[in-house]
């Protein structure tokens, strides 16, 4: 393994154990310096023991650097991926295997970490046949949304990348933002032209009850909404690859009536998210058994921001064991094709 291999595992695996993000960086800063010097420079560095001389190399990583050109598996990288494991039950094991792609997932074209391209080869190596790209809409500014011209070149960019890695399928999408009024952050023509939308709320959490109810019903019953992303938008204090049985809640829950939400999304086929994230796990068990009952659809998606956090689709798989929900009602155990002539067929009305 080179040693910009080495640290970028590392970094693969932090990003799976949801480590904190200046730990993240610090190891992905440290591969950029590698690939900039180039293997020759690096190696004649650590042979004079002059490796913490480059800018962005510290102990940690010239420790990886000079065991990775010493032809050994570093330290570091077996501890990273040791400590970031993901268990799957067996009840569990026909979900994650079932699923066929991720229909929420973001990039550096807003708050990701990664480029679509890094995001899409990490999703083909673990098997998966498509992921729906998910950036962010332009009201979501600390998220450098994307505005009606930026997310037209994003299309471009889709379609350009997808030429590469057929028959592997990137998705077009977004997850546009719900208004306080519950109105979508995106122009209709252009949400139109996505095969898949998830609609989400990030402001105004607290709203009065009455008010947030109505917002997420009409978001719902847009024709151009296919999945209703983390409904309940809360945060949970746990955080790494173990997931809390008992979760402790650092941002509650905001406040809507499940049962007119859920009717809207089973009248409209809207399908309720799964959120992966292990500081989300929404909805809570009690809300998704609701969702259910209504006969809403499921999507089981990561929310990634980064490649390793790909794997924590198998987080809503334990959910959906859990639940016993029948795999025909999960929108992403469907073929590319199917879920896009799904999302393109709601009612209007």
């Amino acid at each position: 393994m080179s040693p910009a291999g080495a640290l970028e595992a590392i970094v693969y695996y932090l990003d799976r154990a949801l480590a904190p993000a200046s730990k993240v960086r610090a190891f992905l800063r440290a591969a950029q310096v590698v690939r900039e010097q180039g293997d020759e420079r690096i190696a004649q560095l650590a042979a004079a023991g002059r490796l913490e001389d480059l800018p962005g190399i510290g102990p940690s990583s010239a420790q990886v650097i000079t065991e990775a050109l010493a032809g050994l598996v570093p330290a570091r990288l077996v501890r990273a991926e040791r400590e970031s494991r993901l268990p799957l039950t067996d009840e569990a094991r026909p979900y994650r295997a079932s699923l066929r792609g991720d229909c929420h997932v973001h990039s550096d074209w807003s708050d990701g970490g990664a480029t679509i391209e890094q995001m899409a080869r990490a999703a083909q190596a673990l098997g998966h046949e498509y992921l729906v790209l998910t950036d962010h809409s332009p009201r979501l500014t600390v998220a450098h949304g994307l505005d009606r011209d930026r997310l037209a070149a994003q299309l471009e960019e889709v379609e350009r990348l997808n030429a590469v890695l057929a028959p592997f399928s990137i998705l077009t999408g977004m997850e546009v933002d719900i208004l306080e009024d519950g109105t979508l952050d995106m122009d209709d023509d252009l949400l139109a032209r996505l095969d898949v939308v998830v609609a989400s709320v990030h402001s105004k959490l607290r709203m009065d009850e009455r008010q947030m109810t109505r917002r997420m019903v009409l978001a719902v019953s847009s024709p151009h909404v296919d999945i209703l992303g983390h409904c309940t938008g809360r945060k949970l204090r746990s955080r790494g690859a173990q997931v809390a049985s008992d979760p402790e809640v650092a941002r509650p829950p905001s406040r809507f009536d499940p049962e007119l939400v859920f009717a809207a999304c089973a009248r409209f086929d809207t399908a309720v998210e799964i959120n992966c994230r292990p500081e989300r796990q929404d909805p809570p068990d009690p809300l998704l058994e609701l969702a259910l009952d209504w006969g809403c659809k499921v999507a089981i998606d990561t929310d990634a921001h980064a490649p390793g956090q790909l794997e924590w689709q198998v987080f809503g798989c334990e959910k959906a064991a859990r639940h016993r929900i029948a795999l025909g009602r999960i929108v992403n155990t469907w073929t590319a094709g199917e879920l896009i002539e799904w999302a393109g067929s709601h009612p209007t009305g």
